[in-house]
């Protein structure tokens, strides 16, 4: 089974998810190679072409101005840079041998040899948001580093003050001071390019700056799960795109055929750490307001609803007597929050929020991410087969991850537990789920899906189900159904035992582990 994975960039796995910063060893003095520059980008998408930007570099659709591909290229060249890193600690003490110790040359080249492992470089792309050099990359091919430098079209090299960084999205914005202005390219609007609509990347890979590839935008939605090592990649929609991509694109910028940024190159999913025709970029229309946070404040400051929701599938919006699984559904309201304050209650599906549909429960984070703090917003929702219309006064997520009210976890999105061993999704009982699926007990584990054909399927487990025992051992939420589900597969048991509940029933079930080839 492939896994989305970031592992570090010089081991080969098997099918890997890929951050496409380039690392590497330097010995003192070293040159990380020729790498010149590239493109870049400003603030939200505007309707015109900004004094100063790179010619032709229009915003918008990506119908808009279509140019030939050489000379679209020639004039969005010299706003995408690259990106050099010096990372690592501080050089290795050095010990000395006694004065005209035989044995003084050995210590003086053993411990100059781990100061030189200890001093290492990454490498990456970048593009050019304002005249004034304000530079948007990949988090992660600035994290951790000593010092930046961005190279410019034609080898210009300057030092960089990292202004603001999101690991959440893995954006993070530079400042350089060129001296003169610079040419720099606009954000388009990556809602509007096509599935098959041509799409042109620019960047460093490997070190070779200016690197131009072409593709098509392969897909759209794309959630990367916990991909390089970031809790919370599932809160981007990745695009996807068959450009060649390799590591050192990282950061680099992905156009439409006007010339406008519509993605950030972030990663690729390959066998072979190479590009296999796979890569994802985080679209525009999300990196945008992110990057212009950092630039304003220096920190994210995202809107806050103060919700747990869980996505709506078919099985739920039948029950919840919709035509179609669409919206989100809160499973909880923090106590106290803008939600609370403007009652939304648990069971509630939110439809609308500020004047924009919810598809899903993973677009639902995103919208409200973006919105401004403190902004009062229209939120429908579906309550009783009505919808209701609700006025929300929102709050501010980083402020309330620092009171303790939400976890550091993807905004506004925390799933029902799966328990894909079982093909099960479980959650703790609320007096509204109570009420829904019409369970007399509050003891136990309220069963909310299960997967078809699977072992709990095949033997008569349904949602409502209440799980009052694993193993012989109460169960009173999902994570203590996890904690034993994972000392018994330690323990090498191929089931588990359940005492299941339904009405006043009760009934005991042995249900099989699924193999990992099965999962």
């Amino acid at each position: 089974m492939n896994r989305w994975t970031s592992p570090p960039p010089d081991r080969n796995l098997p099918a890997t998810l890929i951050a496409l910063a380039v690392f590497a060893v330097l010995a003192p003095g070293a040159v990380t190679g020729t790498a010149r520059a590239e493109t870049g980008n400003p603030p939200p998408v505007a309707p015109s072409v900004v004094p100063g930007a790179a010619p032709g570099a229009a915003p918008g659709s990506a119908q808009a101005g279509r140019t030939a591909l050489p000379d679209l290229v020639a004039r969005l060249l010299p706003s995408v840079v690259s990106i050099t890193t010096v990372q690592g600690g501080g050089p290795a003490q050095h010990r000395k041998a006694p004065e005209g110790s035989p044995f003084e040359k050995y210590f003086k080249d053993y411990f100059e040899k781990r100061r030189n492992r200890q001093r290492g470089s990454a490498m990456g792309s970048g593009f050019i948001i304002s005249a004034d050099g304000y530079v948007v990359t990949n988090n992660h091919v600035i994290d951790k580093a000593a010092a930046v430098r961005v190279i410019l079209d034609g080898g210009r090299q300057l030092d960089a003050k990292v202004i603001g960084r999101d690991p959440r999205a893995d954006l993070a914005v530079l400042k350089i001071r060129p001296g003169s202005p610079l040419p720099y390219v606009r954000w388009g609007d990556s809602d509007t390019i096509r599935i098959g609509q041509d799409v042109v990347a620019i960047g460093n890979p490997f070190g070779l700056s200016q690197t131009v590839t072409t593709g098509i935008l392969s897909a759209r939605g794309r959630h990367l799960q916990n991909f390089g090592g970031i809790p919370g990649s599932s809160f981007v929609d990745f695009l996807q795109t068959d450009a060649a991509i390799n590591k050192g694109n990282s950061g680099g910028p992905l156009f439409n055929r006007a010339g406008a940024v519509i993605g950030v190159n972030t990663a690729i999913y390959s066998r072979a750490e190479v590009n296999a025709g796979i890569a994802f970029a985080v679209p525009s229309n999300l990196a945008a307001p992110i990057v212009e946070q950092l630039r304003r404040y220096g920190r994210t400051r995202r809107g806050w609803l103060g919700v747990n929701i869980q996505p709506v599938d078919d099985e739920l919006a039948r029950s919840l007597g919709m035509e179609s699984p669409t919206g989100a559904l809160v499973a909880n309201v923090v106590t106290g929050s803008p939600a609370a304050e403007g009652g939304i209650v648990s069971g509630d599906v939110i439809l609308r929020f500020d004047g924009k549909p919810v598809p899903n429960a993973s677009r639902l984070s995103q919208i409200v991410a973006a919105a401004p703090v403190g902004k009062s917003v229209t939120v429908s929702v579906l309550r009783g087969g009505k919808t209701v219309a609700l006025t929300i006064v929102l709050g501010e997520l980083e402020k309330a991850m620092e009171a303790g009210a939400v976890q550091d976890t993807p905004a506004e999105e925390i799933r029902p537990d799966l328990f894909p061993e079982f093909g099960l999704r479980l959650g703790k009982i609320t007096p509204e789920l109570a009420e829904r699926y019409k369970t007399a007990t509050r003891e136990g584990v309220i069963v909310l899906g299960v997967e078809p054909k699977g072992d709990a399927d095949r033997k008569g487990v349904a949602p409502g189900d209440v799980i009052v025992e694993m193993e012989q051992t109460a169960v009173a939420t999902p994570e203590a159904v996890r904690k034993l589900v994972d000392e018994a597969k330690e323990a090498r048991k191929t089931s588990a035992l359940l005492l299941i509940q339904r009405g006043e029933d009760r009934r005991f079930v042995v249900l099989r582990f699924r193999l990992q080839q099965e999962q």
